[in-house]
């Protein structure tokens, strides 16, 4: 425990109980926080709790095989200082007696993985609404929600729901994190104690596209260009008449889109195009291959809450990789300013026009603008807001 006069990282040493998305997969925003935070700290990473009653379709059946899986094998380390909890749920939301049987079962669960790792007086950090019911119960030093998104505004979700489990995550927590401005006016109604930190990027690893050592996969390479890259999950908020409108504006060219699409998103249309290539799922690691055969990256989302609110990781992955990107005129990505923005889907091919006139394809010049937005300067920022939370007056007294 620290206390108070000691010259000490308020960060380091310490043990934190991560509520998140499941830890598979490409890495999202707090895969890149735990994993830099997990170098002098210990994390129980909790895997998702779910948002919303699962369909009886293939989708949902393998993701509840999935966490069953994940269930049966315990707590499993799977990098040094990170511990994976995969715990059970009811599929049950919006009753309170579902919301109190949850409560008890998941803290139960994540009670048992903190004994059996020796943690005591934990850090909970919850990235998710879901938490709600658990997170401020199990003895936290200190309780942070950090907000990426907002939520309700998912269109698969219950809004109401999420929006009552983040009010009361919000009233809990001793520190509110956010990555948007919007969301920070939003949060700081319920809790005062909120502070933005933007996104950052894992710049050397995209930076890798600039280096002209690296080879353009195969499959892109006989490809007519201009190549309009996209990559990222093909889902409802993503424009797909903003893809189209540049297939038909560049028909010499060619619209790349790397990604899985979502359930309920159809994209019939869109690969009609013969100059439109759906490739599918590209793993993170060969990213930056890919980058490297774009031309011109592009960020087609629709203009809704989700949107408006929102902080594309993909953004600043695109410039590190050193592409002219062309996006939709989101408040984070006029924010960032290094974009061209087209407000409507029809403004788009103009746009890309215009950037590929401006230089086409892969610029290390391009790319340094976001050097200094390294995961490591933003995680940075979130050490000196914790230290911030672990020295207030109520923290102080209860460590002397």
């Amino acid at each position: 425990m620290w206390r108070v006069g000691e010259n000490t990282n308020l960060l380091q040493g310490r043990d934190l109980v991560v509520f998140s998305n499941d830890w598979d997969g490409d890495p999202l925003s707090k895969v890149h926080i735990m994993r830099i935070l997990s170098r002098d700290n210990r994390v129980l990473w909790v895997n998702s709790l779910g948002s919303r009653r699962p369909r009886a379709n293939a989708h949902d059946v393998r993701r509840l095989a999935s966490k069953l899986g994940g269930f049966f094998r315990g707590v499993v380390e799977v990098e040094p200082n990170i511990h994976v909890l995969s715990p059970l749920a009811l599929p049950l939301y919006g009753s309170a007696p579902a919301l109190a049987a949850n409560r008890a079962l998941v803290r139960a669960q994540v009670k048992g993985a903190m004994r059996g790792l020796g943690f005591r007086h934990p850090i909970s950090w919850s990235f998710l609404p879901a938490s709600a019911p658990v997170s401020g119960t199990l003895g936290e030093e200190l309780v942070v929600y950090h907000c990426v998104d907002e939520f309700s505004a998912f269109s698969d979700v219950e809004g109401a729901q999420i929006a009552a489990l983040e009010a009361t995550l919000l009233k809990r927590a001793d520190l509110c994190i956010v990555s948007a401005e919007a969301l920070r006016v939003s949060k700081a109604k319920l809790n005062p104690r909120t502070v933005l930190v933007r996104h950052g990027v894992d710049f050397g690893h995209f930076v890798r596209a600039c280096d002209g050592r690296l080879p353009v996969p195969d499959e892109l390479t006989p490809l007519p260009r201009p190549i309009m890259g996209f990559f990222g999950l093909v889902a409802s908020w993503v424009d797909l008449e903003a893809l189209e409108a540049c297939a038909e504006a560049f028909p010499g060219g060619t619209v790349v889109v790397l990604g899985k699409v979502a359930p309920g998103v159809d994209v019939t249309r869109l690969a009609a195009h013969r100059n439109v290539r759906l490739l599918g799922r590209r793993g993170y690691d060969v990213l930056p291959a890919y980058c490297r055969g774009f031309d011109v990256a592009l960020l087609p989302f629709k203009l809704n809450e989700l949107t408006r609110n929102a902080n594309p990781l993909k953004v600043r992955e695109y410039l590190a990789a050193g592409l002219p990107v062309v996006a939709s005129e989101l408040p984070e990505v006029a924010a960032l300013g290094l974009c061209r923005l087209a407000k409507t889907p029809a403004e788009f091919p103009e746009r890309v026009a215009e950037a590929l006139a401006e230089g086409a394809g892969c610029s290390r010049a391009r790319a340094q603008r976001v050097a200094s937005e390294s995961w490591e300067s933003r995680v940075d920022e979130i050490r000196l807001a914790v230290g911030e939370a672990l020295a207030r007056p109520a923290h102080l007294e209860a460590c002397v």
